[in-house]
């Protein structure tokens, strides 16, 4: 079978679905790859796929260059005649799946989170709710990460129960994060992991790391993740002072997960967060939002704890709560973290119920 991934960053398509991608290679499947560009793309040719390079402007709303987009994957379908097309993020998504269907191709959607846009009731949000309409009617398949982004789409009338099928997020590789011993009792190390920007929570956390740290001389907070512009100065003076150490984007976080006591992602909203999984999976307590897409990976009380989403004193009272926490009990809601993944999250049976809805009338 011919298969065409359309996806707008080789990171997330590499990191989250390469496992995926070789269990489609490995039962025979010619596998294409349409993106721009990346530091991925040749670990992903070596794995098998033929890669077609191909611009997308991932936050832009220019028409112009949305219509070139849409023409560009018109081009790319005629000429890989594919028996499928799986799409990821909301451009490919759109345009991608708005080909097919004009098209009569088969294709499947990942919805991997809504985004900006729906969050609030306005143009913006009518116009892609009724883009997904047109592009999503006639999909295979409807892949979402988490029960709330399926019913917001169900009850804007976008998608139909039939089509959709919601799974945990693209699970975690318990291999690759394997259970990591829990760091040795003393100093206490907060980790986020993220892009430095307001719906992550980055300005509640900020403000509830100046109130710890007048309480605790014993608490780090360490911050990872790409920063946008305005965000600069503001970290620049809070490093000075010691609120935060803060390092950047990492291509491997696995050292600070493993030097961490808790993970925190107090996030507006996510598709499903793979940063919690990662972390829960390494054996680390969990403090997230309790909205979709994060409360997922929590068991409350027992693997981490759940806050109101932008309600800073809310993060501080459970960010509080855990500090004081015995050794022992941190450990043990770490240890639990580890068994929840375990349970829930592993990327192998995901990867299974994946191929089992791919291959319904093939």
């Amino acid at each position: 079978m011919r298969i065409l991934i359309l996806a707008n960053n080789d990171i997330g398509l590499y990191k989250f679905r390469k496992e995926l991608i070789q269990k489609l290679l490995d039962e025979g499947n010619q596998l294409y790859i349409s993106l721009p560009y990346g530091c991925y793309i040749q670990e992903l040719e070596s794995m098998g796929c033929f890669f077609i390079d191909t611009d997308i402007d991932r936050r832009g709303i220019n028409p112009i260059a949305d219509l070139k987009l849409l023409l560009k994957y018109k081009r790319i379908i005629n000429y890989t005649c594919p028996d499928i097309v799986i799409t990821y993020t909301i451009k490919p998504n759109i345009y991608g799946c708005m080909v097919c269907r004009f098209l009569h191709i088969n294709y499947a959607a990942n919805i991997t989170g809504l985004g900006t846009a729906f969050q609030c009731q306005n143009l913006l949000k009518a116009i892609v709710t009724l883009m997904y309409k047109i592009s999503l009617k006639k999909a295979k398949v409807i892949f979402f990460e988490n029960v709330e982004n399926k019913k917001q789409l169900m009850d804007l009338k976008v998608v139909g129960c039939e089509q959709s099928c919601v799974l945990n997020g693209a699970g975690v590789n318990l291999h690759e994060y394997s259970y990591i011993e829990y760091p040795p009792e003393g100093i206490i190390r907060i980790l986020f992991i993220g892009r430095i920007m307001k719906e992550k929570g980055i300005d509640d956390l900020i403000k509830v790391a100046e109130r710890i740290k007048e309480e605790y001389n014993n608490v780090i907070f360490d911050i990872v993740g790409p920063m946008e512009d305005n965000y600069k100065h503001v970290f620049d003076l809070l490093v000075r002072k010691g609120i935060i150490n803060y390092y950047g984007y990492q291509d491997n976080v696995k050292e600070f997960i493993k030097n961490c006591n808790c993970f925190v992602l107090p996030s507006w909203h996510e598709g499903m967060a793979n940063t919690n999984l990662e972390s829960a999976a390494c054996g680390r307590p969990i403090i997230t939002s309790n909205i979709h897409g994060c409360k997922e990976a929590v068991e409350n009380e027992i693997t981490g704890y759940l806050c109101e989403k932008n309600n800073a004193d809310d993060l501080y009272r459970v960010l509080k709560k855990f500090i004081e926490l015995p050794y022992i009990e941190k450990k043990k809601m770490g240890m639990a973290s580890r068994k929840r993944m375990e349970m829930l999250f592993d990327r192998e049976k995901i990867i299974s119920q994946t191929i089992d809805k791919l291959s319904k009338g093939h």
